[in-house]
């Protein structure tokens, strides 16, 4: 994929020297900066480190999720070699998951901590500079208010340590009025909710891993896209709806493939995000029963076939 400020950079002579025509420079300002990812745990294919890099390469995908629990365990050189052979497919990589459970008790919290400094060093050494999570948006003992309090200073922890490593944590909102309302007490399942909870965590490494399913779901706009910049956001997933149901009642994990349905406007999504220029992963994340009984190979290569189908909206 050539990037936005590579074509910018490469047709800076012509620019000067002759008049570029209007459609070339139309092109220049629209390009996609953001790589097609694949993380196979979210289609329901399980894969080591390696074995994502091979199908990721060879279903076209440009970029793929990091484990940092399998990372960390790896030699000097087995990373190495690992790191080499993704460069030699011509991928980059994604987003890794935080490896802390940081909605349990403090227990859990504190020991996946105390583990975090190692995971991210073998996430450092293997070039990987965004991490991300996802929010629960309920709770039946905390309410609102301590709830943000708790979030706030558990993921501040986990955000300096990854800023000591040069990495970025996204935070990824629950839109669904089915999931928020499900327990006692509601919590954070927007984007303004969201901007909130980072406010309170602080620190200039923390931001959004954003979701079609979830800006859909919490009834979301363009408008909210736009207020957004490429470094508001770490990562990015893109999933389309169920025909056959009010937004209010999409359930979370019955979702479709990118452009299955046209229930979700991704062409309108993607387009923000080409034009707030957006440069990290894109991955679909559908928690799909239909894709999850698939062989591997196969279910690999049906994602790949909607993300490209959905990119073509924008490339």
């Amino acid at each position: 994929m050539i990037s936005r400020r590579t074509l910018l950079t490469g047709s800076a002579a012509l620019i000067g020297g002759a008049m570029v025509p209007g459609r070339v420079l139309a092109h220049l300002a629209t390009a996609r900066k953001f790589t097609m990812d694949l993380r196979t745990g979210s289609i329901g294919v399980e894969a080591d480190q390696r074995e994502q890099i091979r199908v990721a390469s060879k279903f076209g995908f440009e970029s793929v999720d990091a484990s940092p629990n399998e990372l960390a365990e790896f030699s000097g050189a087995e990373l190495e070699e690992l790191v080499g052979t993704l460069h030699e497919s011509k991928l980059v990589w994604g987003a890794a998951g935080l490896p802390v459970e940081f909605r349990k008790d403090d227990a859990t919290f504190q020991n996946d901590l105390r583990e975090l400094p190692k995971r991210a060093a073998a996430l450092q050494k293997a070039g990987v500079s965004r991490v991300g999570t996802w929010l629960s948006p309920n709770s039946d003992e905390l309410t609102y208010a301590q709830n943000l309090r708790q979030h706030a200073s558990r993921l501040r922890q986990c955000a300096k340590i990854l800023a000591d490593h040069q990495q970025r944590l996204g935070l990824e909102y629950v839109g669904p009025r089915t999931l928020w309302t499900a327990k006692r007490y509601p919590f954070v399942h927007s984007m303004a909710e969201t901007k909130d909870l980072i406010g309170e965590i602080g620190g200039d490494n923390v931001g959004f891993v954003l979701d079609s399913w979830h800006w859909f779901t919490a009834e979301e706009s363009v408008a909210d896209l736009h207020t957004l910049t490429p470094a508001d956001i770490v990562a990015c997933d893109l999933n389309d709806a169920p025909k056959d149901r009010r937004v209010e009642e999409q359930i979370d994990s019955q979702r479709e493939l990118p452009m299955a349905t046209g229930v979700i406007d991704l062409k309108a999504f993607l387009e923000a995000l080409v034009a707030i220029g957006y440069d990290g992963p894109i991955r679909a994340e559908p928690f799909n029963a239909k894709l999850n009984e698939m062989d591997n190979e196969a279910a690999v290569s049906a994602t790949a076939e909607a993300m490209r189908k959905a990119f073509a909206l924008v490339d």
